[in-house]
């Protein structure tokens, strides 16, 4: 990427404090991508039993579907500090006591019961993104910066995470990886939490209402579901393809691209700043890029044809979330901005479950290669639901019950088109 393009990142992190709060958000969240295959290699190994290592892990992402927005309203209330840090020392107590639990053969029940506690871990992204939203509400393009930055750190930790636990937990001992993640999480959060100079202030009476009845914020949560959809569906749906294949060992590198490609895109995308970014068009982008992965697998059907196919159907995907993410930043009140960001994270993980379960239930009474028109209804679907939603938005009248004059527009309506016009 040429020096010019980078300059916008320079810019960023000159700013007093962010630069050690990033380093704190980045290693606190590297673990979020190894804690579940971590606790699957290890309950799978002492177990022998997938279906068990499953059902924990499920039960988990399930808790923290619900956990995250009360933990988030929390954090509005009380600031980042005062209940991060207990909350993440909650979380790591919890995984060692799965790992206790599975060292030394406890019941069954008890996995589901550690597992569970660990839903306190703070949205470490989203805490991330209320601090950047906090320090740039003037600047919104560098807030557009900030935010592509986020997601592209998302993905590179989507990208590491599962690496380094199948790393550790192969070369070392089967607990290594949930052990060193336990680590990584309370090192990362003290490091994070340390930087009170950046820190939004906390609103303890708060008279904001709540996100969900935000103008414009549930169509958002309902494109958020969606999404998740695809990403859920395309990665069970990639493990069984590549596992016809014969290459079943490759499903990770190959899902690893895709990733790579929303990285490499979400950097891109922060430093250019498009003049005229609209969710629409990003989503309708996403629409059509997910259906090379179906081409390539029900056309050429090569592992390699699909992993090329994978790597250019991601560059959209961070696009989309940033966009996405920044229309929430501007719909949710000030006070409650942690919140709102938690609800799009158990939007996602709700999308997610869904689109893994459609998308492995395709897969396998269909063909792995027709499961991926499961991520291309899902993008599809996002994309209607987001244009209906606008449509609404736009037919609202400027008065209840009297007809708009011809050039006139109302105030939320204005709003509406500078959010679309600029959600940077």
């Amino acid at each position: 990427m040429s020096q010019l393009r980078m300059t916008p990142y320079r810019r960023l992190f000159a700013r007093p404090g962010t630069r050690a709060f990033t380093v704190g958000n980045l290693i606190a969240r590297l673990p979020i991508g190894m804690f579940g295959v971590s606790a699957v290699v290890m309950i799978a190994g002492a177990r022998g039993s997938y279906a068990l290592a499953g059902a924990v892990t499920a039960t988990g992402l399930a808790a923290m579907a619900v956990a995250g927005p009360a933990v988030a309203r929390l954090v509005d209330r009380y600031g980042q500090a005062r209940v991060a840090v207990p909350a993440t020392v909650i979380a790591v107590l919890a995984s060692l006591a799965l790992l206790l639990c599975v060292r030394y053969d406890a019941p069954d029940w008890t996995l589901f019961a550690a597992y569970v506690a660990t839903a306190s871990t703070p949205n470490i992204g989203g805490l991330s993104r209320a601090r950047w939203a906090h320090l740039l509400r003037d600047d919104p393009d560098a807030l557009h910066t900030a935010n592509s930055f986020e997601q592209a750190a998302d993905e590179l930790c989507f990208m590491l995470g599962p690496v380094l636990a199948s790393f550790l937990t192969g070369t070392f001992f089967p607990e290594a990886g949930t052990l060193t993640g336990a680590v990584l999480l309370l090192a990362g959060m003290l490091v994070f939490t340390a930087q009170r100079a950046t820190e939004p202030p906390p609103r303890a009476h708060s008279r904001a209402a709540s996100p969900l009845r935000s103008p414009g914020i549930p169509p958002l949560l309902a494109c958020y579901v969606a999404t998740g959809a695809v990403f859920g569906s395309m990665e069970v749906v990639t493990i069984a393809y590549a596992d016809g294949q014969g290459h079943r060992s490759a499903a990770g590198a190959v899902l690893a691209l895709q990733a790579a490609g929303s990285c490499a895109a979400g950097l891109l995308y922060g430093a250019l700043k498009p003049a005229d970014p609209r969710l629409s068009r990003c989503l309708l982008a996403m629409t059509v890029l997910m259906s090379l992965p179906l081409l390539a697998a029900r056309t050429v059907g090569s592992l390699w044809a699909l992993a090329a196919a994978l790597l250019v159907a991601g560059m959209a995907t961070a696009p989309t979330m940033v966009t996405a993410m920044t229309l929430v930043q501007r719909r949710t009140p000030q006070d409650r901005l942690n919140e709102g960001m938690s609800l799009v994270v158990t939007g996602l993980l709700v999308g997610i479950a869904c689109g893994s379960a459609l998308g492995g239930w395709t897969a396998e009474h269909a063909s792995p290669a027709t499961g991926f028109a499961v991520p291309v209804a899902a993008a599809a679907a996002s994309f209607a639901i987001n244009t209906a939603a606008e449509k609404l938005r736009s037919l609202k009248p400027g008065q209840p019950g009297r007809p708009q004059q011809p050039g006139q527009r109302s105030r939320r309506g204005l709003r509406d088109h500078q959010e679309v016009r600029s959600p940077r």
